[in-house]
């Protein structure tokens, strides 16, 4: 023997082929995880359909417009205890009086189906949920009514 026991093997287009393979098959399978724990969090729809969307666009401009009109001012959402609250009022600065307000609040990402709020007025402008909120963030879609006028908007709360 010449000193060396070993033996070398070569490198061969097999090795080649299974390393390329082996690769992409962990960049397959990666992209696979991702892509399901991706849409089982959120399915990547804002409306179900964007071409009807898209014809009521200017129905949906014309009645900002008119929203704006009222000059009703709406705070932010707020937890109170397990309550959801608002304050709103008028062009002025004053208390908005007698409105009637219902809401819609949705789970942002979906986990839950959505489910209808009622508010009652507890003080002069101030708003306060019948129906308990469950922990967690929440968007609420608020309708407000009040003589004849509506006013829709969108408030996170957590």
């Amino acid at each position: 023997m010449s000193g060396q026991d070993s033996v070398t093997k070569k490198f061969t287009g097999y090795h080649a082929a299974a390393m390329i393979v082996a690769f992409f098959a962990v960049v397959v399978g990666v992209n696979l995880f991702m892509a399901r724990f991706a849409l089982s969090t959120f399915s990547g729809t804002v409306v179900d359909n964007s071409y009807v969307a898209s014809q009521k666009y200017n129905d949906w401009l014309e009645q900002a417009r008119k929203q704006q009109a009222h000059g009703w001012t709406v705070s932010p959402a707020v937890r109170q205890a397990d309550r959801a609250s608002l304050t709103i009022s008028t062009d002025d600065g004053s208390p908005l009086q007698g409105a009637k307000i219902t809401a819609l609040a949705e789970h942002p990402v979906g986990r839950t189906d959505p489910f209808e709020i009622d508010f009652v007025q507890s003080n002069a402008g101030d708003y306060r949920s019948i129906q308990p909120l469950p922990a967690g963030r929440w968007k609420m879609k608020i309708i407000i009514s009040r003589n004849e006028q509506n006013m829709r908007v969108v408030r996170d709360i957590r």
